[in-house]
């Protein structure tokens, strides 16, 4: 079984669609970053996804699309029509591995835990040290933020994720470029800012 590295992961439906989806998309030199059921659309099932240097873009998103598909079909877990979207994670993304805190270190996050922490279950700051169990959330008033470090344990974290400023546009788009060029591809000047791909999946059953 593919070992989850994921320190926020998903419970049952989705949990069992990771399990069905993860294996095909390792196979293919990515990793799922989150799996989401959501109304959109009747019922849309978002993959998120990246290859392992951080890069997903749109030609990626359809060779999982089309990968993933067949896997899903044949364990029919959903069994309701649906839309599957296959997409990255963005610039402001998901933080759901205790190695993207370190990655994306002195960059603006938002964090939410299960259990209050502080006075609070909600926090904003910029990411400071990781140790093996949490990392340090550090002050950032300006930003709607506390004025005081708080240790943050990663058993305690339910979501988190990047916020959007222009210094991690910057670095998000430097790297990138980097990852593209390291194999050996062109350089199309986008980046990664939300690539996705919709495909509509008909599982209705006909009448006797």
């Amino acid at each position: 079984m593919l070992e989850d590295d994921r320190i926020i992961r998903e419970t049952g439906l989705e949990a069992r669609i990771y399990g069905v989806v993860a294996p095909v998309a390792a196979d293919l030199g990515m990793r799922v970053v989150r799996i989401k059921i959501s109304g959109r659309n009747g019922m849309t099932l978002q993959i998120m996804a990246e290859r392992t240097d951080g890069t997903m873009s749109v030609n990626d998103c359809e060779v999982l699309s089309n990968a993933v598909s067949p896997a899903l079909d044949v364990e029919d877990l959903i069994e309701r029509a649906y839309h599957l979207e296959i997409s990255s994670p963005g610039i402001d993304r998901p933080l759901t591995r205790a190695i993207d805190f370190g990655a994306w270190g002195g960059y603006l996050a938002k964090v939410q835990t299960g259990t209050v922490i502080a006075g609070r279950k909600r926090f904003t700051g910029f990411l400071g040290p990781v140790t093996e169990t949490g990392f340090t959330l550090l002050p950032a008033p300006k930003d709607g933020g506390g004025t005081e470090p708080v240790d943050l344990p990663f058993d305690a974290i339910t979501d988190a994720n990047l916020v959007l400023t222009d210094a991690l546009i910057d670095e998000a788009l430097k790297r990138d470029k980097a990852a593209r060029k390291a194999r050996g591809e062109p350089d199309d000047g986008q980046g990664d800012d939300g690539n996705s791909i919709d495909a509509a999946n008909d599982n209705s059953q006909p009448d006797d």
